[in-house]
């Protein structure tokens, strides 16, 4: 029994020629001295063994929680990479965002339909004192007038953003045998002088059309 002891540690010790080979003579002489401890006391081999055995499972599940951790590490890089990738679209999406609304300040854009913007021009038919149609004018924004106190009331039939349909509609005005019809503009609702916005405003003279029978 005590032989096979001994033949087993040294082939626990000295497995690997190779190994052995590169031992100094110090180092042979003093594992063969724990060679020769472990064959008297069997014990202290299988506690050896058994702890050897443990240490290897220890070191196998820390390589696999290594292992299960770099995948992880590598999962999140990609998701960081990913989340980056998008926020960088969404700085691009805001700053061009930011660049349309610099532009709409700089370069307002009026609606057509709201005529408290802008240049628009109506057409007075007539100025009097004796008739209040004030009572008219929010019904319909193509009808409308200007009421000052001592004044005679003003009263305009149209709106148009272009000047020389404003002027068609006068001469169709003038027509009917409204003599005193003529163009008057406004500039944000505010009646103003018509020097004042006819520059940039009045384009080429568009061909007369003919009304319509």
């Amino acid at each position: 029994m005590k032989t096979s002891v001994q033949l087993l540690c040294l082939a626990l010790l000295f497995a690997g020629t190779s190994a052995f080979a590169q031992l100094s003579k110090q180092e042979k002489k003093e594992w063969k001295k724990k060679a020769k401890e472990y064959a008297k006391n069997p014990a202290n081999l299988k506690q050896f063994t058994e702890e050897k055995q443990s240490a290897e499972n220890q070191v196998n599940t820390l390589n696999r929680r290594i292992t299960e951790m770099q995948s992880a590490m590598s999962n999140k890089d990609a998701r960081i990479a990913e989340l980056e990738d998008q926020l960088s679209q969404l700085r691009g999406q805001l700053a061009q965002a930011r660049a349309e609304i610099q532009q709409l300040k700089d370069n307002p854009v009026v609606n057509p339909m709201d005529f408290s913007k802008g240049v628009v021009f109506k057409v007075q038919v007539g100025a009097f004192k004796n008739k209040d149609l004030s009572k008219y004018f929010d019904n319909n924004p193509n009808f409308g007038g200007e009421v000052r106190e001592n004044e005679p009331q003003r009263i305009t039939i149209g709106i148009f953003r272009d000047y020389w349909e404003a002027d068609q509609f006068k001469k169709y005005m003038r027509e009917m045998g409204v003599k005193d019809a003529w163009i008057v503009p406004y500039k944000d609702g505010q009646r103003v002088d018509i020097k004042d916005v006819l520059e940039g405003v009045i384009g080429e003279k568009p061909q007369a059309k003919k009304p319509a029978q």
